[in-house]
Parts: C-alpha cells; structure tokens; sequence
C-alpha cells in the first residue's frame, strides 16, 4: 500500500491502538471524560489504525500498544510518519523490561508509558507528550511473587535503521571488539568497518562505542532480519 500524508483533521483527537478491546475501550473513555483532547479513537489493529488516520486526518497523538498482533512496532511507526509525521507517539505495555522501553524510543516514539501507572500519571504522560515534550517511564517494579518473568525482547539491526551489514558489524562492536578484528572477522577493509561503526554511532545518537553499548545493555540484539 503506497502512504501519502493526509490532510490536517478538523480537530484535534487521539488514536488508541490495543488489540484488546476492554483496554482501547477503557483508554478512549478515560481520554474523553477528562477533556484530554477533543476525542478519542479505539482500533484494534494497525490497519485500522491506518484506514482510520486516511479517513479522519492527523491524530494529535497516538497511543499504541507495543505487543500488536498484526504488525511489528517498526513498520506501523514508519507508516505513521508518512501519514501523520506531526503526530506525538506514545507507547503503551504492560511489560516491564527495559528493552521494550528502548526499542520504543529507537523507533521515534515520544513516550513510554507502563499500563500498571495509576491514571493521574497515565494523564501526566498524555499531557507531557502532546505539549511537545517526552514521557520515558523508568524501569517499573519487580513483579510480585508467582507473577510470570519478562519477555526477553529480541532487537533487530531494521529496528535500528540498519542495514544487515551494519547490524553484523554492530554485533561485534557490542561484543567489544576493535575495528580490525571486525574488518578480518567479516572480510573488510578496516576503513569500511569505520564508516559503517561511525554511521551506526549517529543512528543510535551515541558519541562512542560505550554510549553504544551502555544505550544497548540488556538487549537481545539480532543482527539479521526478523523473520
């Protein structure tokens, strides 16, 4: 499907994107009965989130959740960009791990909400987003006794903007290896590797490898395509 932007909606209103309805349903009524924005739309799907967008106009913000069913977190956000790239984003999971929250905010997303915060703060972050600022939360508790473990979240090299070739030599630069040994390992010149390692640095708006490796911490990183 070939994306275009669509003109400016005639109000300003907000876009729920869950694939469970009581949850999109629950967060459209929150943002309605506290006047956050002049409406709120609840779809299930990134489809619908895109036929939506085509048929009303621009969201104000989208608030979308980051495990969607039919389609990776990567794809919609670049969609949305070219049909809304004046639209604040912000992410919604009930996961708590630090990868989730990185990944989001690898993507462009202006926020990272934790679906366990209580309503004040859920309202904090929208506000904080729409006014043009971000909303990261921290890393949330430790789950209670019994509760199910955190996912690990694999991160590809395309979730990063990176080329296949770049996430191989990213891998290596992860694993702390120098550029010489990362030009003999892949069967490249030392000057290729240093192209791509500083190109990799300002995709990941790092000064240096350790920036690149601290910003990384705790990532499942997998350097080729997602299948």
């Amino acid at each position: 499907m070939t994306l275009s932007p669509a003109e400016p909606a005639s109000r300003g209103y907000a876009l729920v994107v869950d694939d469970h309805p009581l949850v999109a349903r629950g967060i459209t009524e929150f943002l309605r009965a506290h006047a956050l924005l002049e409406d709120a739309v609840g779809v299930g799907g990134t489809q619908d989130a895109l036929t939506t967008i085509a048929r009303l106009g621009p969201p104000s913000v989208a608030l979308v959740d980051f495990w969607l069913a039919d389609g990776t977190t990567a794809t919609f956000l670049a969609d949305l960009r070219t049909l809304a790239p004046r639209a604040r984003v912000l992410m919604m999971s009930g996961d708590g791990n630090p990868a989730v929250v990185t990944h989001a905010a690898s993507n462009g997303a202006h926020g990272f909400l934790h679906k366990q915060q209580p309503p004040e703060v859920f309202a904090q972050a929208v506000r904080a987003v729409l006014e043009g600022g971000t909303w990261f939360d921290a890393p949330a508790p430790a789950p209670a006794h019994g509760a199910a473990p955190q996912r690990d979240v694999p991160l590809y090299a395309r979730d990063l903007g990176l080329t296949p070739r770049q996430g191989q030599i990213l891998e290596q630069v992860l694993e702390g290896h120098p550029n010489r040994r990362i030009a003999e390992a892949l069967h490249l010149s030392e000057h290729t590797v240093k192209e791509h390692v500083t190109a990799i640095l300002q995709r990941l708006q790092v000064r240096n490898r350790v920036e690149a490796i601290a910003k990384l911490r705790g990532v499942q990183f997998q350097p080729g395509l997602q299948d």
